[in-house]
C-alpha cells in the first residue's frame, strides 16, 4: 500500500471501498462456498459479519504510521509494489517467447491446462494437473477451478521464462548464469501464493479470522522492515550461553579480531593433541554449538577431545583495513597459542566454509616456512579453494556487483544483513517466500528453531576483506594460481599444503557446491580422505549420530591407510560406499588413526582451574556484540 497506493485511499479508492466490501464477500461466497442463508459470507460459520472496510482502514493506518516514522524507507520506494511490478514488467518484456515453434508449444500447453481443468470438473477427458510444484500441494489449489487455472498458468509461464533464459544466445557463461539466476528469482517472486487475493489459503484464513491474520501479518512486516531483515523464528526463544551456544567453557585468549574459547572436558582423560576449530566469520560460530543434541562442539568434547574454537569479532568501523591476510595471521596465532598452552607440538584443525578456505591458505604458508608440523591434521567442512564452479553466488560477483558492494561499505564494513539477504536469495522459496506467506499473509506466529535463530544472527564483514575475497578468489580465482597471492610476506602455493586432510562436502550444497569442494583434492598435496555427506551446507555438517538422519559416501576405512583419491568426482561416486547416518564417527576414527595418545584432563586441560588465568565464560563477548 506504499507510494501511489496510499493516495488512492484518499481519492477514488475511498468511494470504492463499499463496493469492494460487497464484491469481495460475493467472490468469497462464489468460489469458497462460504455463504449464509441470505447469500452473505460469514466469519468461520459464527454468523458474525466482518466489517471489511474497518479491516482495510486498520491496515492502512498501520502502514501510514510506519512510513511516517520511517521517512528513509518511504522515500526509497523499496516498499512500493508499483515500483517492483514495473521493474518485473520491464524485465519480462525483454523475453521474446520465440518463433512459430515456441508459439505452437505455448498454445498447446495452454490448451492442456484448460483441458485438464475441464476434466477435473467433469467436462473433459483429463483430470490430472500437468504440472506439480510443492508450493501448490495443498488441495485447495486444485479443488477450485479459478485457483487451479491460476497456478497452472503461472507454472507454465515460469517454465517458458526459465527456458528462454536457458536458451539465450550471445552471452558469456557468467552473464548467462546471472540471467538464469535472476530470472528464477523473478518468477519465484511472481507466484500467486504470495498475494492475498490469489492464494486460496490466505482467503480462507482471512474469512475465518475476520482479517486478523492480515493485521498480525502487517505487524510482522513492519517489525522486519524496522529491523532491516526477514524474521524466520521467535527471536525471544533463545539466549546465548543459556539454551544456545551453551557448552561450558572459558575464553582463554583475545585479540581485536577474535576470542579463543576452550571448552571444559567431560571425560577423565583426553586426546593429547587438541582440536582447534575455525568457523566462518560470515556467520556466528555457534552453528557448531546449537542445542546440546545438535552441538558438534559438545559431541567432540564428549569423545575426549580438548576443543578450542575461534569466535570472530563482527566488524565495525575500526576494522575497515582488515584484510584476508589478517585472518591468516589470526589462524597462525591461534595455532601457536593452543600449542603453547598445552605444551604440544601440533594441533588438529577444522575450517568451515570461508574458515576452511583460509585454513588451506594458512597451511600453505606454514608449509612454505617449514612449519607444517605445527598442524597434525586439517578437516575442511564444505570449503572451496578453486572457484570456477562456485555456484549461484557468482551471480553477485561481476564488476558492476563489486562496485555496488563497495558502495555498501560506507563506514568501513559491510552490514551483515546484506550478506544474509544474498544467502537467503539462493534458496528464496524456503528462506524468503515461505515466511512471507506464513508470517505476513497467514499471520502465523514464529516458531522456536535454533538453526533459524542462528541464520538470522548476521555478522558484519570488514570492507577491505570482503572486497579482496570476492575479487581475488571468487572473481579472479587467484588462490589456485601458485604465488599469485601472499600473506604476511609469504607467497601462497596450495601445493605446499602437505597436512593430512579430511575433506567433507554436501551432496546438495547450494553455497559450496559439491564439484567445487571436490577440487580441494586436486590442489592439496598431503594425504587426503574425501567424504560426501547427505544434505547441504548446514545439515550436511550439523548431523549428530543421535539424529539418525541422512547418510554419507566414502572409500575405504578411516582408520586404515588411505587409498588414492580417484581422479574425478564421477569416479569417486562410482567407487564410494554408502553408509546410513552421521559421518561424525567416521571422522573421529580418522583423528584417532593420526594420533591416539591420551593424557589426564587436569591442569590447563580444565580451563579456569587453579592457577589458570582466563578472560570470561564462554561464549564470550564477541559473539554477543551487535
Amino acid at each position: 500500500m506504499a507510494g501511489p497506493f496510499l493516495q488512492m485511499f484518499d481519492g477514488p479508492m475511498k468511494d470504492m471501498i463499499a463496493f469492494q466490501d460487497a464484491s469481495t464477500k460475493a467472490m468469497f461466497g462464489a468460489f469458497l462456498g462460504q455463504s449464509s442463508d441470505e447469500g452473505e459470507p460469514t466469519s468461520d460459520g459464527t454468523g458474525d459479519d466482518v466489517d471489511w472496510q474497518a479491516v482495510a482502514g486498520n491496515l492502512n493506518e498501520m502502514w501510514r504510521s510506519f512510513l511516517k516514522n520511517q521517512p528513509a524507507i518511504a522515500s526509497s520506494g523499496i516498499v512500493d509494489p508499483a515500483r517492483w511490478l514495473d521493474m518485473a514488467g520491464r524485465w519480462l518484456s525483454q523475453y521474446p517467447i520465440g518463433g512459430d515453434e515456441k508459439q505452437t508449444q505455448l498454445f498447446a500447453e495452454g490448451m492442456a491446462v484448460w483441458d485438464t481443468m475441464l476434466g477435473q470438473f467433469g467436462m473433459g477427458e483429463s483430470a490430472q494437473l500437468p504440472r506439480k510444484d510443492n508450493r501448490f500441494r495443498d488441495p485447495k489449489w486444485q479443488e477450485n477451478p479459478l485457483f487451479a487455472v491460476l497456478h497452472q498458468a503461472y507454472l507454465m509461464l515460469s517454465d517458458q521464462l526459465l527456458n528462454a533464459a536457458e536458451g539465450a544466445q550471445g552471452l558469456s557463461k557468467e552473464r548467462k548464469e546471472q540471467l538464469k539466476f535472476f530470472t528464477r528469482l523473478t518468477t519465484e517472486a511472481m507466484s500467486p501464493a504470495h498475494f492475498p487475493l490469489t492464494n486460496p489459503l490466505v482467503i480462507e484464513k482471512t474469512l475465518e479470522t475476520g482479517g486478523e491474520n492480515l493485521v498480525k501479518g502487517m505487524e510482522h512486516l513492519i517489525a522486519d522492515l524496522e529491523a532491516g531483515k526477514l524474521s524466520h523464528t521467535d527471536k525471544n526463544a533463545f539466549v546465548l550461553g543459556e539454551n544456545i551456544a551453551a557448552t561450558p567453557g572459558k575464553v582463554i585468549h583475545e585479540t581485536p579480531l577474535f576470542q579463543l574459547i576452550q571448552y571444559s572436558p567431560t571425560t577423565e582423560s583426553v586426546r593429547k593433541t587438541p582440536l582447534l576449530i575455525f568457523p566462518p566469520w560470515i556467520n556466528r560460530f555457534y552453528i557448531l554449538d546449537l542445542g546440546p543434541k545438535k552441538s558438534f562442539v559438545k559431541w567432540a568434547v564428549d569423545q575426549g577431545l580438548t576443543v578450542c574454537l575461534v569466535s570472530w569479532k563482527s566488524a565495525d568501523a575500526s576494522m575497515a583495513d582488515i584484510a584476508w591476510e589478517d585472518y591468516i595471521r589470526a589462524q597462525i596465532e591461534a595455532i601457536d597459542v593452543v600449542r603453547e598452552r598445552f605444551k604440544v607440538p601440533s594441533v588438529h584443525t577444522i575450517g568451515y566454509c570461508v574458515g576452511g578456505t583460509t585454513l588451506a591458505a594458512t597451511l600453505s604458508v606454514l608449509g612454505r616456512r617449514g612449519e607444517a608440523d605445527k598442524v597434525a591434521s586439517a578437516t575442511y567442512f564444505t570449503a572451496q579453494v578453486d572457484f570456477t564452479e562456485a555456484g549461484e553466488l557468482k551471480a553477485f560477483i561481476d564488476e558492476a556487483q563489486l562496485k555496488m558492494i563497495d558502495s555498501l561499505a560506507g563506514e568501513g564494513y559491510v552490514d551483515g544483513r546484506y550478506l544474509a539477504l544474498a544467502f537467503n536469495l539462493l534458496r528464496s522459496p524456503d528462506l524468503i517466500w515461505n515466511y512471507v506467506t506464513k508470517n505476513y499473509l497467514l499471520g502465523e506466529d514464529y516458531s522456536a528453531f535454533d538453526l533459524l535463530y542462528w541464520n538470522g544472527d548476521s555478522t558484519n564483514l570488514p570492507a577491505r576483506f570482503h572486497r579482496e575475497y570476492l575479487k581475488d578468489l571468487y572473481h579472479d580465482n587467484l588462490l589456485v594460481v601458485p604465488d599469485a597471492l601472499s600473506a604476511d610476506g609469504t607467497p601462497i602455493d596450495l601445493r605446499r599444503n602437505v597436512t593430512p586432510s579430511y575433506i567433507q562436502a554436501g551432496v546438495d550444497d547450494h553455497i559450496a557446491p559439491l564439484p567445487s569442494v571436490w577440487k580441494l583434492t586436486r590442489h592439496l598435496s598431503g594425504p587426503k580422505r574425501f567424504l560426501l555427506a547427505g544434505s547441504g551446507h548446514i545439515a550436511g555438517v550439523v548431523n549428530p549420530p543421535s539424529s539418525g538422519k541422512y547418510q554419507y559416501w566414502s572409500i575405504g576405512e578411516p582408520d586404515a591407510e588411505q587409498p588414492e583419491v580417484p581422479d574425478t568426482l564421477d569416479a569417486y561416486k562410482a567407487q564410494a560406499v554408502e553408509t546410513p547416518g552421521s559421518w561424525w564417527p567416521d571422522w573421529i576414527r580418522w583423528i584417532d588413526a593420526i594420533d591416539p595418545a591420551t593424557t589426564k584432563a587436569t591442569g590447563k586441560r580444565k580451563p579456569g582451574g587453579r592457577g589458570d588465568t582466563v578472560i570470561e565464560d564462554a561464549p564470550g563477548r564477541y559473539v554477543k556484540a551487535r
